[in-house]
């Protein structure tokens, strides 16, 4: 039995030791593909440092109280990296501060100024349209917006056509299509593409029953794979730095809604809202993880909203799975402002 105790306590302390460099090269902003990766599973990791000190606590539960300075290392480390990733998680904590409030049940009943949102990304190689489409059915938002789609998706989708009178269609091959669905008129629809020539972004006035203008941005950045997207390096994401800085050239409510590629605890992501002009709408409500949708232990939030200061939140939910490996976020907008 001490023996077994002994190897224990020293898997408790390997493993600490890895969970906690690879916590810290996460806190690293050098723009290496394998170190903005390690921004992503800090919930995974936060779980790594919880399991290691729940072993150690074990062990000390057998009554054994040798090697006190092995133990001592593995509480410090372990203790250590689960500060540090619950510095980035806890701000999503519903108990945490809501930078965009809550509306009031009199605001919410404002179906003028309301906007409903669903985006999906629905991964080129999925067939499942109905799914989506059935989701549309259940929840009437306002505007839909579905990314990864190529020619087959768009022609998937064209039923929507019959209740979404306002369309653009970007169909693309190389899974950074876009398509944006609406009731409300679109007003002024441009596309960009500010990372590669292929990957588009949507900026569009959404004209709301009371009148009111709203300004939409519709995004999806390349991710950090070198094979892949090696532009994507050389400049962070790109796309949403060049969407914020037209946020602050240009005045007025306006909403970035996509798959950032991207969780909201990384570093460009938090450059993105460093000007106090967009919102994260997660923030105090919860992670609302939308990827992977097929495997719960590698599941992060990769599919944003970030609103300026004169949005209210009425909803927010993260919909079923639609066969794709993300699930479709869901969001109910006020504009008091």
């Amino acid at each position: 039995m001490p023996r077994l105790q002994r190897f224990l306590l020293h898997l408790l302390l390997v493993i600490s030791v890895l969970a906690l460099l690879l916590t810290l090269l996460s806190l690293l902003t050098a723009q290496v593909w394998w170190l903005k990766v390690l921004d992503f599973p800090r919930f995974q990791l936060l779980l790594t440092h919880l399991a290691v000190l729940l072993g150690l606590a074990g062990l000390l539960g057998l009554g054994r109280r040798q090697r006190q300075a092995t133990r001592r290392t593995v509480l410090v480390l372990a203790g250590l990296g689960a500060g540090i990733q619950l510095y980035f998680l806890l701000p999503y904590l519903p108990l945490a501060p809501r930078p965009v409030p809550d509306a009031t049940p009199a605001e919410a009943a404002d179906t003028t100024a309301r906007l409903r949102l669903l985006e999906a990304n629905v991964l080129q190689k999925n067939t499942r349209a109905d799914l989506l489409l059935a989701r549309v059915a259940e929840q009437q938002p306002d505007l839909v917006l579905a990314l990864e789609t190529d020619q087959g998706w768009v022609n998937a989708l064209r039923p929507l056509r019959r209740t979404y009178p306002y369309v653009i269609e970007l169909p693309r091959p190389n899974t950074y299509g876009m398509v944006l669905y609406a009731r409300l008129p679109l007003e002024n629809p441009q596309v960009h593409t500010f990372q590669e020539p292929n990957v588009p972004t949507i900026s569009t006035g959404v004209r709301l029953p009371n009148g009111r203008l709203v300004r939409l941005y519709a995004v999806h950045p390349t991710p950090p794979v070198p094979s892949r997207h090696p532009t994507s390096l050389g400049t962070p994401d790109l796309a949403l730095l060049q969407v914020g800085q037209q946020v602050q050239q240009n005045p007025g409510p306006a909403l970035v809604l996509g798959d950032f590629n991207d969780v909201s605890w990384s570093h460009t992501t938090r450059m993105f809202e460093a000007s106090g002009e967009l919102h994260n709408v997660r923030l105090g409500r919860g992670l609302f993880s939308t990827f992977d949708a097929r495997v719960w232990l590698m599941r992060w939030p990769l599919d944003h909203l970030f609103v300026t200061k004169q949005f209210r939140v009425s909803r927010l939910e993260r919909l079923p799975d639609i066969g794709s490996d993300h699930f479709p976020l869901l969001a109910e907008l006020v504009l008091v402002d």
